[in-house]
């Protein structure tokens, strides 16, 4: 494998559609309320990437450090695992992330905030703590990702924070209702996490990575994802109706069937192995949820 495949392959590219569906449900929202703008939605496109690609490098540095990448796992082959990429070369690779994160976030915070200094230094400090909760995720003494706590921080950053905080930057204006939607987007997320959780149970549980599925068990986590994209509806919906014209959001309804089918795949696929997919699978509904949210402003 050459060194540059390897790279492809760290980056996890399948998951950045469902970073973006955060940028982009946020811009929709601000779309909605007729206060978007084209630069805020390309420079937190850029920075939530960078982020994405900054959690999944330093995911895999920390779970080779820790040794939860072991030769029993399941899913995509993890490089530092395969010796194709050494640890300082990748610890080298996370700190530039970190640092085209922070970069691009500054660049953005002056679009949306030039001459609001306040804002622009509560809207830093979050970036830094988001920075910070991805590289703890799995690096450091006590990582919060081995602890049961992933799924909190996958809601709050790429759900609340990441979809109402990209609605502000747009127009610097305030709806509480657009929590609705950003929980939408954050339950989604998590079920990406909880996937992925069930398919390397038996993989974290040697390794003492302890997920929520580590510590309720396999069953327990089926019904937590059945749970966690009903929730994610049900909130989408409670913004429909509180928006006053509930029956113009109809062309969401389109993208349903493909939520059912992964609420439906850990009840009926045994193999932990065989979810693997359907990581894949969910981050796209929900990049096609967004996207059909989207038509709402053409219908409407």
């Amino acid at each position: 494998m050459t060194l540059l495949k390897a790279w492809m392959i760290s980056l996890r590219l399948r998951t950045l559609p469902l970073a973006l569906s955060t940028i982009f449900m946020g811009s929709i929202v601000a779309a909605w309320q007729g206060v978007f703008r084209t630069e805020i939605l390309v420079w937190a496109a850029l920075t939530t990437l960078f982020l994405q690609i900054l959690s999944n490098l330093a995911n895999d540095y920390g779970d080779a450090v820790s040794g939860a990448d072991g030769v029993d796992r399941l899913g995509p082959q993890r490089m530092i695992q395969s010796g194709v990429i050494s640890l300082k070369q990748m610890k080298r690779a996370v700190g530039l992330c970190a640092l085209l994160a922070l970069v691009a976030g500054l660049r953005l915070l002056h679009l949306a905030f030039e001459g609001a200094l306040l804002q622009a230094l509560l809207f830093l400090g979050l970036g830094l703590a988001a920075i910070a909760a991805a590289i703890r995720y799995t690096v450091g003494s006590s990582p919060y990702g081995y602890r049961g706590l992933g799924d909190a921080y996958v809601f709050v950053f790429f759900g609340l924070l990441g979809v109402a905080g990209t609605y502000y930057l747009h127009g610097e204006s305030w709806d509480w209702k657009v929590l609705l939607p950003a929980a939408s987007i954050g339950f989604f997320s998590a079920g990406v996490l909880n996937l992925n959780n069930l398919r390397d149970e038996e993989s974290d549980r040697k390794a003492n990575k302890i997920t929520l599925i580590v510590r309720r068990g396999r069953q327990w986590g089926n019904w937590y994802h059945l749970g966690l994209l009903s929730a994610g509806w049900l909130a989408f919906a409670s913004y429909a109706w509180l928006s006053g014209q509930p029956t113009r959001f109809w062309p969401v309804i389109f993208a349903l069937p493909f939520f059912m089918r992964s609420v439906l795949q850990p009840f009926h696929n045994y193999r932990p192995g065989g979810l693997d997919k359907e990581l894949r699978n969910l981050s796209l509904s929900t990049l096609l949820f967004v996207a059909l949210s989207a038509l709402v402003l053409f219908l409407s």
